[in-house]
Parts: C-alpha cells; sequence; structure tokens
C-alpha cells in the first residue's frame, strides 16, 4: 500500500504547502506522541533543525503537537541530521525530530523521524502514524490538561556532539599540516564542521558558513561542488569537504580540484578497515544506485557489495539485518555503525583524512580506488500520482533494454520517493549503448505519460 505522507527519507515538500504546512505538522507530532506516550519511557522528545526560514514555523507546529501529546520537548536548535540521532539516544529520549529537506533548496522542508535507539522509524510506524494523522476522531488523542507536555531550549549540546565527532579520529592521527576547506551549505553543520576540525589541529577554511534562512544550498554544498572547487584551488588546499544542508552526505575535492563521490569515498574506508581486522559482513551496504565499478573492485579484493533500492534507511535496515558496519550511498551518505546510527557526512571525511595522514600521499592517490564505469541518470518527470511504468509498453521497453546490457552493464528505473519523477539510470562500458538505452527509455516514458 502507498504511503501517502512519507517518502524515502520522512515526510518532505515545499513550505506551506501540503503537506509541509504547520497544520500537518501538529498532526504529526500529536500522532507521533500518541504512539511513544503509551511506552513506559521518559516521554520525551529532542527536535533538531537546519537553517531554513520555514523551520521556525515547523518546529512550533510540532512543538504544539507534542506538547499537547503529553511529551516534553527539548529544542536543540541547528544542528546536524546526526547529531540529532547522537542525542535522541544520548538524552533518553523517546523521539527525534530532524526538520531538514537535506540537500533540497531552501523553498523544501521535511520531518525525518528517529526512534529511542538513534536509528530513523521503520515502515510500520511510519504506517501508524499516517493512520493517526488523518483520523477524524482527532481531539480524543490529546492529553488530559495535567499531562500536557513543556518546552525548553537547549543551549550547548551542539558541543556534545562535536566532542563525539572528534573521538571517531583515530587517537595515533592528528590533523595538523593539513589545509582543508569545508562547505557548510550554508546548513545544519555551519558551526560544527569549523569547529571539530580546527581543534583536530587543521588549517582551517570556511565557506557557507553564513546561513540567512534562504541560502542553504544554493550555489554551495555536496550538490553544487563548483565553489569548493574554485576556494580549494585559491587557498591550495590538501582536501575539500562539502556537506548538505543537515550535514548527513558528504563529497571530497582533492588536491587538483577533482569531485571524489561517495562510492570511492566507501572503497577508501572498506578497504582501510579490512586491512586493520575492523571490517564486518565482508563488504558494504550501497544503492542500486552505486557503480557497477565500485562492485568490481571490491569483488577483486574478496570482498561484497550487498544493494539495497534507494534511501539511506534501507542501506542501514540491510547492515543491522546482516551484521554490516559500513554502508552509504553514492550520493555520500555513509553510515559507519561502529560510530553512529545514520549518515553522518563529518565523520565520514574524518575517516578519509585520517587515510590521507597514515598514506602520507596526495588526496588524489589516496581516494582513486577504481575507475567508473560510464553511468547515465535522466529523469521524466511526471503527474503526481501517475504510473507510467505499470505501462505495457514501458514494461516491454524495460524488458528490451535489460536483455541488451545483459552481461555489459545494468538497468535501474524507480520513482523518485520524494518528487514526482522517473529516475532512470543505465551504466555500462559501452558509453554509446548506455545513451542509446537511456534515451529509448526516456522517449518511451514521455510518450505515455504524453498521452495519459
Amino acid at each position: 500500500m502507498a504511503r501517502k505522507y512519507f517518502g524515502t527519507d520522512g515526510i518532505r515538500g515545499q513550505s506551506n504547502t501540503f503537506p509541509m504546512t504547520p497544520d500537518l505538522a501538529m498532526r504529526v507530532g500529536i500522532a507521533v506522541g500518541t504512539i511513544f506516550r503509551r511506552n513506559d519511557h521518559a516521554r520525551r522528545v529532542v527536535i533538531g533543525k537546519d537553517t531554513r526560514l520555514s523551520g521556525y514555523m515547523l518546529e512550533n507546529a510540532l512543538v504544539a503537537g507534542f506538547t499537547a501529546a503529553g511529551l516534553n520537548v527539548y529544542l536543540l536548535g541547528p544542528i546536524p541530521t546526526p547529531a540529532v540521532a547522537m542525542l535522541t539516544r544520548s538524552l533518553r529520549a523517546d523521539v527525534g525530530v530532524m526538520i531538514s529537506a537535506s540537500h533540497n533548496p531552501y523553498a523544501d522542508n521535511g520531518i525525518k523521524l528517529f526512534g529511542p535507539d538513534g536509528y530513523k522509524m521503520s515502515d510500520e510506524i511510519e504506517a501508524r502514524i499516517e493512520a493517526l494523522v488523518d483520523r477524524q476522531d482527532f481531539y480524543p488523542q490529546l492529553a488530559r490538561a495535567n499531562e500536557i507536555g513543556r518546552a525548553s531550549r537547549v543551549e550547548g549540546d551542539i558541543y556534545r556532539y562535536i566532542e563525539f565527532v572528534k573521538r571517531t579520529l583515530p587517537r595515533d592521527v592528528t590533523l595538523h599540516g593539513l589545509r582543508v576547506v569545508v562547505d557548510c551549505a550554508n546548513g545544519a553543520a555551519y558551526k560544527a564542521a569549523p569547529t571539530a576540525l580546527w581543534e583536530l589541529g587543521a588549517d582551517v577554511v570556511t565557506i557557507g558558513a553564513e546561513p540567512n534562512g534562504l541560502n542553504i544550498n544554493k550555489e554551495c554544498g555536496s550538490t553544487y561542488p563548483k565553489t569548493l572547487q574554485a576556494k580549494v584551488h585559491e587557498v591550495r588546499a590538501d582536501i575539500g569537504i562539502a556537506l548538505d544542508g543537515d550535514a548527513d552526505r558528504v563529497i571530497i575535492v582533492d588536491e587538483k580540484g577533482n569531485i571524489i563521490d561517495g562510492d570511492q569515498l566507501m572503497a577508501v574506508i572498506v578497504g582501510n578497515m579490512a586491512d586493520d581486522g575492523a571490517l564486518k559482513g565482508n563488504g558494504l551496504v550501497a544503492t542500486v544506485m552505486s557503480n557497477l565499478g565500485l562492485e568490481r573492485h571490491l569483488n577483486s579484493k574478496g570482498l561484497e557489495l550487498a544493494r539495497t533500492k534507494v534511501g539511506d534507511r534501507y542501506v542501514v535496515e540491510h547492515m543491522r539485518q546482516h551484521g554490516h558496519n559500513v554502508g552509504g550511498e553514492q550520493s555520500g551518505h555513509i553510515v559507519l555503525s561502529d560510530f553512529g546510527t545514520t549518515g553522518d557526512g563529518l565523520v565520514a571525511a574524518l575517516q578519509i583524512l585520517a587515510a590521507v595522514k597514515r598514506a602520507g600521499k596526495p588526496v588524489s592517490e589516496v581516494c582513486r580506488k577504481f575507475e567508473p564505469v560510464p553511468q547515465l541518470l535522466r529523469n521524466v518527470r511526471i503527474q503526481a500520482g501517475a504510473a507510467p511504468l505499470e505501462n505495457g509498453n514501458v514494461k516491454k521497453a524495460i524488458a528490451d533494454a535489460e536483455a541488451e546490457l545483459k552481461g555489459r552493464g545494468r538497468l535501474v528505473i524507480r520513482p523518485s520517493g520524494t518528487e514526482p519523477l522517473i529516475r532512470v539510470m543505465a551504466e555500462g562500458d559501452d558509453p554509446a549503448q548506455v545513451e542509446r538505452v537511456v534515451s529509448g527509455l526516456i522517449d518511451v516514458i514521455s510518450s505515455v505519460r504524453d498521452a495519459a
């Protein structure tokens, strides 16, 4: 059954447009509070946010909902998503909430939910939340007058996160002698990332650290690395680190200005952990979007690549079920379960910095582990609710494309979990073949869409 509000990473949409309205946020707070109020826990929730203007509005609406449901609320202010996951456990809260649309523009926003263990909530709990949100007899869910919760703003907990991050750097490594440019995307890590890197000894040049509510991810951050590339060249830095708006993903720029994506970063981390005897699960977990070159590289080392559907929550679920301690996405979500329960761009970056320092070589050498297989990704915009992938002509075209690529590449076609898009990705050793396959599928899907 399709979910009405939740996508691959919480609830997301344009601010002040359904479902990202104060009314729905309040209802979500009441629904979540109702579910967790029944547990014999502390009845407390922590709420963090990134730097979007709409964060104030949604924060207040959620506070109203949670307190009305009888939970006490602790407001963390602007803070990275992984910090919310960590503090949910540290503060023994029942629920953690991050108000963020991650790498999306400022006009969007979202609500990510974490359980008391710091992991994102399961599909089952999200389905229960949706059922409660849509109930007509809404008011019986509210707490009695003497059980209404309280709200307070917590100061200084960002420094708990900074100290936690610093402890993930191996003790035998210092960042002294490294010039690091960090792009905070004018987002949630604008304080934490530069502080942690400087305290660990790096010579830090900071960009994207002047949020004004409207400039998050705007021509900066992991989805727009051009600004970071230019700054690395300008200051002759050893490495550039680009985070996204809520700092749960990272992209690296080497000393030459080349971009290093999440697949290469995972290859570095897994290789080092395997050499140290610290790797669990004999490989890593990634999504169907990770490059075939990564899979071939791991296989050449006797390691395995387990694939899941897109979404870091599904990566984490597989990691937990099968005993892996490394997983992530090509986009730069990297989950290191020895340290945390969700993607953490800053923690992942520190593991790369440790690898660079130990190797004593430039980033361009340390972080180029395999040659990527040519990969092409294109999107087809569709009407909300449309399902062109169910069309017979589209199914046949997909089957034909898979047959053409068999043994020489891969094909992935999927609806976006956050936007009304069909994503078409193909990869293979023959770029011309990949282009032909993707273009043909785009034409078929578009014709079905236009005829609907």
